[in-house]
């Protein structure tokens, strides 16, 4: 059996090394458009920092045995009745026969409406090459301030890495408060910790146009925005890079992602997707999102690729589990949050506390904020959202919140894990834990309080 990969990414490696694994007679051909398989594109920023000096060190593997690897190429159509891919590669073409085909072709970054994006000076963050090019710009001009216009992941990592090489960094973002993906309250304290750094933080700004004032760019957007620096980042998200498929008769879903089964089929005969360019089953919603993610990525093309070799497992579903680290904060979420929960037909309550991460007679004990959103009526767990110092273990904590929502845990059973305890580390009752009596204690409250009322 022939099995064709495009892409060469978290989702297109998994698959090849999962099939490889099951079936090292298994022919494995895997098409990607760079020479970087299976580089971390997570790791970019902290290359670019120079705390990982070594760009060659972000490759998760070097070695992809019993694979057939054709970089430099892209595909450019998919015939599913012939069952052939056209690739293209140094301005020459050619086709390659499948028996089955995994489209990984992941996301592409959104290009906003800016006037001067185009401008020598001004970057996206989303490929090796992108960074090359912001390396050496970086090498090559000796920038000494930048705008960075997006207030998530990447463009925060980012306002952290230019800061770490000594850069003036200004942030503009449109969402009310930076890093939307968790509530503001956790948004201003980043934020806070931004400013701590000499970061300038503008919040509500689109950014309009992009000119030249000699050897400086200009940004201008709305809230009379006007900022000067000497280069400029773009990273406002990513959309699906879903095309390919498309033209091959895949149906499309949310933000125009491939719709995929759990199986990861697709609605065409012998084609599978995974990673950024499909939808993604969630946990808790019981339905498809639009959710890019690189553990997400690896899980699926795992799973494509037994199914491919005549397995019958089930992509188990995503809980947005993520983290962030920005200067000596890390920011982490899993699940829903009130407002999702909400626009899901759930009745949430969350509850904001604040604890020490160890025992406090023990040096170094931080402050540690939890956010946990419950169902009122239920007591079902949906969501968690963690703040605190890069000492204080929060992605260990996170993880088991996400560990709890993936088995379907109620609040009140967070209480009986028997988790770890050191006075340096953690307390008899961990504040995962802390924080679960908390949402318990203020959600009886209430119910007291309208019980009294009627």
């Amino acid at each position: 059996m022939h099995f064709l990969i495009i892409g060469g990414s978290d989702a297109g490696i998994s698959a090849a090394l999962r099939a490889h694994e099951l079936d090292p007679n298994c022919e494995i051909t895997l098409v990607l458009a760079d020479d970087y398989p299976n580089f971390s594109i997570c790791g970019l920023p902290f290359f670019l920092s120079g705390q990982t000096p070594d760009w060659r060190s972000l490759a998760h593997r070097t070695e992809f045995p019993g694979i057939q690897l054709i970089p430099n190429h892209t595909a450019e159509s998919i015939d599913p009745i012939r069952k052939a891919v056209l690739i293209r590669g140094s301005g020459e073409t050619r086709e390659l026969l499948y028996d089955k085909l995994l489209i990984g072709t992941g996301a592409r970054p959104v290009r906003p409406a800016i006037e001067g994006f185009d401008l020598p000076g001004v970057f996206p963050l989303h490929t090796m090459e992108d960074s090359f090019a912001f390396h050496r710009f970086l090498e090559q001009h000796e920038p000494k301030s930048a705008i960075i216009v997006g207030a998530g992941y990447i463009g925060l990592e980012m306002a952290d890495a230019l800061v770490h090489r000594g850069l003036k960094v200004t942030v503009a973002s449109r969402t009310e408060t930076i890093l939307a993906t968790v509530d503001s309250s956790f948004g201003g304290r980043v934020e806070a910790e931004l400013k701590s750094h000499g970061v300038e933080v503008c919040n509500r700004v689109e950014a309009r146009s992009i000119g030249r004032d000699g050897d400086s760019l200009v940004v201008v957007g709305s809230q009379d925005f006007l900022a000067t620096a000497d280069l400029v980042l773009v990273a406002v998200g990513v959309r699906p890079n879903s095309e390919l498929g498309f033209t091959a008769g895949v149906t499309t879903g949310i933000k125009g992602a491939l719709c995929v089964d759990r199986l990861m089929q697709t609605n065409v005969p012998d084609i599978y997707a995974a990673g950024d360019c499909v939808e993604t089953w969630h946990r808790l919603l019981n339905g498809y999102t639009y959710l890019p993610l690189g553990t997400t990525s690896h899980k699926q093309g795992r799973t494509a690729a037994e199914n491919v070799l005549g397995g019958n497992r089930e992509f188990a579903g995503s809980l947005g589990t993520q983290v962030v680290k920005i200067f000596d904060l890390v920011a982490a979420r899993t699940g829903l949050r009130d407002t999702e929960a909400r626009g899901a037909g759930f009745c949430p309550v969350t509850v904001e506390k604040t604890f020490w991460d160890h025992k406090a007679y023990y040096p170094g004990a931080r402050e540690l904020h939890i956010r946990i959103t419950g169902d009122c009526h239920t007591g079902q767990l949906l969501g968690a959202q963690l703040l605190g110092h890069t000492d204080s273990e929060v992605s260990k904590r996170i993880d088991i919140f996400a560990a709890a929502l993936f088995h379907e845990m109620n609040i009140e059973s967070l209480n009986d894990l028997d988790l770890s305890y050191t006075p340096p580390l953690s307390s008899p009752w961990d504040p995962v834990q802390m924080g679960a009596q908390a949402w318990l204690n203020e959600t009886s409250r209430v119910e007291q309080m309208a019980h009294e009322c009627h």
